[in-house]
């Protein structure tokens, strides 16, 4: 089942950190749709992962998870 989830990270500031966002989330659940907003630090997930999966590869990719933005 896919979800959508938004995810708050901090230590993305360009076009290349969105790319290895991107890549790091596509790793976990290749058939994800990611869209990183790089001026509010926010990247969008829709796919399968547990958001706390989704924040573990983003750490692991040098940045920093802060958490799913409530809805």
């Amino acid at each position: 089942m896919s979800e959508t989830t938004i995810h708050l990270v901090e230590g993305m500031t360009c076009d290349g950190c969105a790319r290895s966002v991107t890549r790091a989330v596509q790793r976990l659940d290749p058939g994800a749709s990611v869209a990183v907003d790089l001026d509010r630090g926010r990247v969008t997930v829709r796919g399968g992962a547990e958001p706390a999966a989704v924040g573990a590869a983003i750490d692991a990719a040098g940045f920093t998870w802060k958490g799913v933005e409530a809805a």
